[in-house]
């Protein structure tokens, strides 16, 4: 066995961090993470600028060598593994194309530069494949600066896929596309990922892209993983109040627990509101917490027996109006109300009292962070 080999098994990582940390200097970019990735899945970095997810994704890349731990792909320790001799390949933010070579050229560059070099009619196959999965046939002797940006992110892609790589490295490369155009994409990436079988690896800021697109999310803080989880995990049991407010929407109610009964706990918010739901560990009775609310969980209407509100803003949203609500004791609040449950009636205008409730158990009870 070659030094470095890890006995490959069928569910063995074919990507892995393991202990790694990256400084700059005094500066910690990245800090002790430990993460498995799968092969064939979908697996998003987010997290806001400057948390680490570019750092991780640039050492698993080879751009980055980790000042402590291992970088490890398709069981290999790739440490000392220069980017070129990986078996990965990424697409940047802004593509990286060369604007004086065609699209065939583009395509071409990286089976150009292997050795033993394929043959020209190897590598026109297979730049003629990679157009025609990235939906580009006859494309090949158009000009970089002749395509649209839809169009130039396809032949990055093209580009990425020629060469076969068992991970493909994806770093915010629909930052630069109309929400439109970015939301198509969205799809052709789902679509050309479970087609082509290769892990993607994507970093991403926009949490509606990771929730969308993604078997996992790892969601960075500070140069820490905070949590790692499926999309519907992380929205419906975040295990801190930084997840459950950079995953999508919430609402949190500061108190006090009172009870707790295994996973359940009962807390007393402001003005002496109930919150009951799922308490995550570590916590205990008497303790300080925090209560998650979902503006989708919290139903407004004008019947009397609700929590009292006054509506301060309306947003409609198409299939979905959010409210901006204020109460005396709890402050202003978030409620989404989708256009079935408003059939019939008339939206509520800003200035109008409400009555706002949730069922029982819809909360979720975090520790403070």
């Amino acid at each position: 066995m070659a030094a470095g080999r890890v006995t490959q098994v069928d569910d063995s990582p074919i990507a892995e961090l393991r202990g790694t940390t990256k400084r700059f200097g005094s500066v910690v970019a990245a800090r002790n993470l430990n993460l498995a990735i799968r092969p064939g899945e979908f697996l998003s970095f987010l997290g806001p600028s400057g948390c680490g997810k570019t750092t991780a994704l640039r050492m698993l890349a080879g751009f980055e060598t980790p000042s402590e731990g291992a970088v490890f792909l398709d069981g290999r320790q790739m440490n000392d593994v220069p980017a070129h001799r990986r078996p990965v390949n990424m697409v940047f933010q802004h593509y990286a194309l060369f604007p004086h070579l065609t699209v065939a050229e583009n395509i071409s560059y990286g089976l150009r530069q292997r050795r033993p070099k394929p043959s020209k009619a190897q590598i026109d196959a297979a730049v003629e494949r990679a157009l025609e999965t990235m939906r580009l046939p006859g494309f090949g002797p158009r000009r970089i600066w002749e395509m649209s940006g839809g169009q130039q992110q396809r032949v990055a892609l093209a580009r990425a896929i020629v060469n076969e790589p068992k991970v493909l490295l994806l770093d915010e490369p629909m930052a630069a596309l109309d929400k439109k155009l970015r939301h198509d994409m969205q799809i052709e990436l789902q679509t050309l990922q479970r087609q082509l079988g290769i892990t993607f690896v994507l970093v991403t800021h926009d949490q509606e892209e990771a929730l969308s697109m993604s078997d996992r999310i790892c969601i960075m803080r500070d140069g820490e993983i905070a949590q790692v989880g499926s999309p519907r995990d992380l929205y419906d049991r975040p295990t801190s109040r930084y997840v459950a407010d950079f995953v999508g929407k919430s609402n949190f109610f500061d108190g006090r627990i009172e009870r707790l009964d295994g996973s359940t706990a009962k807390l007393v918010g402001p003005g002496g509101t109930i919150f009951v739901g799922h308490a995550n560990e570590g916590l205990g009775s008497d303790q300080p917490a925090t209560a998650s609310l979902r503006p989708e969980q919290i139903s407004l209407t004008r019947d009397a027996g609700g929590l009292p509100v006054t509506v301060v803003n309306r947003i409609f949203l198409g299939e979905h109006t959010e409210y901006l609500v204020r109460n005396p004791d709890l402050g202003p609040f978030l409620v989404l109300a989708s256009r079935q449950a408003e059939a019939g009636t008339h939206n509520f205008e800003p200035g109008e009292t409400g009555y706002a409730s949730w069922r029982e158990g819809a909360a979720l009870i975090l520790s403070k962070d």
